[in-house]
């Protein structure tokens, strides 16, 4: 039975396996210990009855204190390739998007690079849609030019031009402005 728990420092030195991926983004262990250190619930990790680790999802709280306006967003989720097509990266997305609500969060966005067809496919299959492309977010390597994502959200939201209407269980109606889509807001009265 896989153990879906809190990722530990130890964890740093077990999850090879899942980074070797050439579509995981990879970071120095600082930034890892940053997200254990300010996010620990939004780090989650799926073990095999074993002890090796199957996958992982990293994310984080963000949006503003003084208007208390939070989302979720995931950082990385990634699955080894031998535990892949068993729903469990649609399982760590869940367990994200419970804590974000839980914790007020409005919605749950991240970004995907534009040629990884078959997670882009995954996240619309959950409920997510592309708000934009941002042009050369992902650093090449080895010469190559620089990768677009696609930023992604969920919860509800709905686009028109670039006006958001927000729609979330347990609210009738709310504005909200998200700093980098948003250029006007809808008016409280829906």
């Amino acid at each position: 039975m896989t153990t879906l728990r809190a990722f530990t420092c130890d964890d740093l030195f077990r999850f090879n396996n899942i980074n070797l991926d050439p579509l995981t983004e990879t970071y120095g262990i600082p930034f890892y210990l940053q997200y254990l250190a300010h996010w620990p619930e939004y780090f989650i990790v799926a073990e095999a009855p074993g002890g090796e680790l199957m996958g992982y999802i990293m994310g984080k709280a963000e949006g503003s204190v003084a208007r208390e306006e939070w989302h979720g967003h995931v950082t990385a989720l990634s699955v080894a390739p031998e535990f892949r097509r068993l729903g469990l990266a649609a399982k760590l997305m869940e367990l994200l998007e419970e804590i974000s609500e839980k914790k007020g969060g409005f919605f749950v966005d991240l970004f995907v690079r534009v040629s990884n067809q078959v997670a882009v496919n995954m996240y619309k299959q959950l409920g997510y849609s592309v708000y934009r492309t941002v042009l050369e977010y992902y650093s090449a390597s080895s010469g190559e030019p620089d990768e677009d994502a696609y930023g992604k959200f969920s919860f509800g939201l709905r686009l028109y031009g670039t006006i958001l209407m927000l729609r979330v269980s347990g609210f009738v109606c709310k504005t909200i402005t998200i700093f980098f889509l948003v250029y006007e807001t809808i008016s409280d009265s829906c």
